[in-house]
């Protein structure tokens, strides 16, 4: 069988997504191709598949090229260090991961002290007004990629989101930056690729400020 034939995995098409954003950061492909193109990746199910979005891409090995082992070579970004990035290690319950979902955490869900978010093209919610939080000072870590992230804090909570690199993305917040003063304080880092994240208080607090000033 040839080689581009063969399946790809779903760490190939993730693989092939960091080449396309490397495309973009350089000035080779537009966010409107970059959209394109990581859709056809995605729903890539062979090699031959998946080198059509690369195939007019310098610096990169293709299935099919003349190679010392006649196999497959992982594209490999043409310029720059790699960059380490967060990594998504403790347990399971300290990790919020998804892969074009939609994921929430509400209600009274214990928050650890170091919280890992590790999303792909996903929804997430994270509502910290009536969680269980064990520490004052709640670290959030994020490794996503073209995800909207939203957290919802508690009306005295502060939010540090200074630790993100954005790539592509925006960061929102809407609620004082601290210090902490109240019983919860969010410090947001990691890496935010072609997504959002947002930090705010739950729905009409502001007019509840508003009108206890009023009584």
């Amino acid at each position: 069988m040839d080689a581009r034939d063969l399946r790809v995995s779903d760490a190939e098409r993730e693989h092939v997504g960091r080449i396309l954003q490397s495309a973009v950061g350089q000035g080779m492909l537009s966010l409107g191709e970059f959209t394109e193109r990581m859709d056809t990746a995605l729903a890539a199910k062979t090699r031959a598949e998946l080198n059509i979005v690369l195939v007019d891409l310098p610096g990169v090995r293709l299935v099919g090229a003349e190679t010392a082992n006649r196999g497959y070579t992982a594209p490999q970004p043409t310029s720059g260090p790699q960059q380490q990035h967060p990594t998504v290690a403790p347990g399971e319950r300290d990790v919020v991961r998804g892969r074009m979902s939609g994921l929430s955490r509400k209600g009274p869900w214990h928050v650890p002290a170091t919280l890992f978010v590790s999303t792909k093209m996903s929804s997430v919610t994270l509502d910290f007004t009536e969680a269980v939080v064990s520490t004052q000072v709640v670290e959030v870590v994020v490794d996503d990629f073209a995800s909207s992230v939203s957290l919802i804090v508690p009306p005295n909570a502060t939010v540090d989101m200074n630790g993100l690199d954005l790539v592509g993305a925006s960061a929102n917040n809407k609620v004082r930056t601290g210090p902490p003063v109240g019983a919860l304080h969010l410090v947001v880092r990691g890496r935010m690729r072609f997504g959002s994240v947002t930090a705010k208080h739950p729905f009409g607090t502001g007019w509840r400020r508003l009108l206890g000033q009023m009584d």
